[in-house]
């Protein structure tokens, strides 16, 4: 193992985006290769403490601080990590991206980006500003560029910019880069000499709700099928697995792909809803021929996507079902053996929340590749992740 180059991670959470570091090196898409130790996460903080439990549990070297990041000094952060200003050589994380998610929309403090969260845009600047690493890398949801937040997501632009860090920014589809899942996240990065980051090309090609046209001489789009192949089935079916309640019965008679829609008037189940009355992923079922839709982070009982196919109850019943944490890992393309702190919900709070990880590795490599420390791709592998 050569020289390990230090990173500094904010906003932590599940380490998504701190495993994409620690294998920005590892050929893409095989999910084996875990990289030569090329970058470090030398510290990691976040305020939730099962998130440091989970980060604790993967990353052996990574020093962790707890707590408000407003109450954090980016100095005991350096400190923390044996660093000093400039050494960093790069400042990554996401901060939390409640205030920017079409979750939670209703509110009307969100819809007009009046929630006091998004004020953690400005403390990752701080600590960029503090600590000047050679390139940042900051991901959010897709949202944060939205005209209703365009207020918050100039001034973040506009003081990275001031920093002399020529800031890009992209929205990708993780499905793009072969990731099992249509899930769309801005990413902005920078670097300390100014050159305009260039974002990678895309791997993979599929249609999704807004993008019709295929690429063909890319590879198709990982399915949720594939994504799942060679995963045990577990001896028991676990209660909390189970979508029973007011709307069990109606969710089980959902075919793959479909969600509430299929029981208005306009399709074969039971007229019981209203069309477009409901949010996309009310009752809604994976289809296994394609990516999945976006993991929700803290789904209602009956917001999926759910698996496609349906399980018998003691009381021989037919019930839809959860995802299992297995398969979660999968549709992030986290690695198998990750471990992760707390009940199956905490598992997919976290994992909703975390960036995923091909998608992070294709944009640090991309950055590790024009910073120069990382020689051009060979030719991008078809291979499905294992």
């Amino acid at each position: 193992m050569g020289e390990e180059l230090p990173v500094v991670s904010l906003f932590s959470g599940a380490g998504g985006l701190d495993i994409a570091v620690e294998r920005g090196d590892a050929e893409p898409l095989v999910s084996e290769d875990l990289g030569n130790g090329l970058l470090r996460v030398a510290v990691a903080t976040d305020h939730n403490e099962q998130a440091l439990e989970t980060l604790a549990a993967n990353f052996d070297s990574a020093k962790t601080l707890p707590g408000d990041i407003t109450d954090l000094p980016t100095e005991q952060l350096l400190d923390t990590a044996g660093l000093k200003r400039g050494e960093p050589v790069l400042v990554v994380g996401g901060p939390p991206c409640t205030p920017f998610s079409k979750s939670g929309f209703w509110l009307e403090q969100k819809r007009e980006s009046r929630d006091p969260n998004a004020s953690l845009l400005d403390e990752y600047v701080r600590v960029v500003r503090d600590s000047m690493p050679e390139a940042f890398v900051l991901e959010n949801v897709q949202g944060l560029t939205y005209k209703t937040h365009k207020e918050q997501f100039d001034r973040l632009i506009r003081s990275l910019a001031e920093l002399g860090y020529n800031p890009q920014y992209r929205v990708l589809l993780a499905a793009d880069y072969g990731v099992p899942q249509l899930r769309r996240r801005v990413f902005v990065v920078g670097r300390r000499d100014g050159k305009e980051f260039i974002f990678p090309e895309s791997t993979h090609s599929g249609w999704s709700e807004r993008d019709t046209k295929i690429d063909h001489s890319k590879i198709p789009h990982v399915t949720a099928a594939q994504a799942f192949t060679g995963l045990p089935d577990p001896l028991a079916i676990s209660p909390d697995e189970i979508v029973d309640g007011e709307y069990g019965e109606l969710a089980a008679e959902v075919p793959p792909g479909q969600n509430y829609l299929w029981h208005t008037d306009r399709y074969g189940g039971r007229n019981r809803f209203v069309w477009r009355s409901r949010y996309w992923t009310f009752l809604l079922r994976l289809d296994p021929d394609r990516p999945s839709s976006t993991l929700q982070a803290q789904p209602g009982p009956w917001v999926g996507p759910f698996h496609w196919e349906n399980v018998r109850t003691d009381s021989g019943t037919d019930r839809a079902r959860r995802l299992r944490i297995p398969e979660m890992l999968r549709l992030m393309s986290f690695p198998d053996d990750f471990k992760i702190a707390g009940t199956r919900a905490d598992v997919q709070r976290q994992l909703g929340n975390a960036v995923p990880v091909e998608l992070g590795k294709a944009v640090v490599r991309a950055l590790m590749i024009q910073l120069g420390y990382l020689s051009e791709p060979s030719p991008t592998k078809s291979t499905i992740l294992t």
